[in-house]
């Protein structure tokens, strides 16, 4: 099965001098979710930019469906829906002719039938003769989605979109996100909510100065990059780790707690020892719980700078 998005070589350096993508290389499958994560000016927009065809890349090649974004703008161009972060719609227009009108933009001739799937599909229908100015801003959010989906694209970019959304348009969000998934269209989507990344994405992308530092399927990426933790927490407060501890790398979380991290994939975890280590340090238990890593905590990890 060949990419639905291919990216090869791409770099945008602006005339500051900025160089905002560097060489990177990326292929996205149908019927994917993909989330893109990475600290602010990673290169995120950017890259998002020109595969929409709102920027130009300084070199490299973009491709949807087959299309070049260059040669072939149009035809890309169609295959593609973006729901942006800023909210920018039109106030005094209604809900079914404000995603109606975005259909038409891209030639597509008149399909109520689909426009009022999309509408109930995000809870809009009954909303549909409203004016966007009378929405709350989780209901804009929708619309921006709606109109996204009203030319029935093979991408969609979700870019931030639960940004302002209380939970329960979220969780409605995310079951529309997942029938499109299985309709086969494929989903790019940054987030700052990382434990959405973590339950909704295929594949995670990491993204730092430019550069893909790694793309990795997501239970992949947790079961290698992930840890785990013993906290172990003391009946008594503790000045320093005593010397005959030295050898397990504890680290103090405070003045009495000790936390231990260890692969779960070994053979031996070093568990037992240590508790029995730790109380023939005249160390007291007060309490022992485990704790695994999260995508945030992995992605920390990942783009921290170097302390030089």
């Amino acid at each position: 099965m060949s990419a639905r998005i291919s990216i090869k070589g791409l770099s945008k350096v602006y005339a500051s001098g900025l160089t905002a993508l560097d060489n990177v290389d990326l292929e996205i499958e149908p019927g994917e979710i993909l989330s893109l994560l990475g600290p602010n000016g990673a290169g995120k927009t950017t890259l998002i930019s020109i595969i929409c065809g709102i920027a130009n890349p300084t070199s490299g090649t973009v491709e949807v469906g087959g299309y070049d974004t260059i040669r072939d703008f149009r035809n890309a161009r169609k295959l593609i829906g973006l729901v942006p972060q800023e909210v920018s719609l039109e106030p005094f227009e209604t809900v079914i002719n404000t995603v109606s009108f975005s259909r038409g933009l891209f030639g597509l001739p008149r399909n109520p039938a689909h426009i009022e799937k999309i509408l109930r599909q995000l809870s809009l229908w009954d909303k549909r003769d409203s004016k966007i100015m009378e929405l709350s801003g989780g209901m804009k959010r929708r619309v921006l989605i709606a109109k996204a989906l009203s030319h029935e694209p093979q991408v969609l970019f979700l870019d931030e979109p639960s940004a302002g959304v209380d939970v329960e348009l979220r969780k409605d969000m995310w079951e529309t996100v997942r029938a499109l998934q299985e309709a086969g269209t494929t989903i790019i989507l940054t987030t700052h909510y990382i434990e959405e990344a973590e339950a909704m994405a295929d594949r995670i992308g990491v993204i730092r100065k430019g550069q893909i530092l790694l793309v990795e399927e997501t239970a992949a990426l947790m079961q290698r990059l992930g840890r785990k933790q013993l906290e172990i927490e003391l009946q008594a407060p503790l000045d320093a780790i005593p010397g005959s501890l030295s050898g397990y790398d504890l680290e103090r979380k405070d003045e009495r707690t000790l936390v231990y991290a260890y692969d779960t994939q070994s053979e031996r975890t070093g568990i037992t020892r240590l508790l029995n280590d730790v109380q023939a340090a005249g160390l007291q238990l007060r309490d022992v719980q485990t704790r695994q890593s999260s995508l945030e905590d992995i992605f920390v990890d990942l783009v921290k700078e170097d302390a030089a």
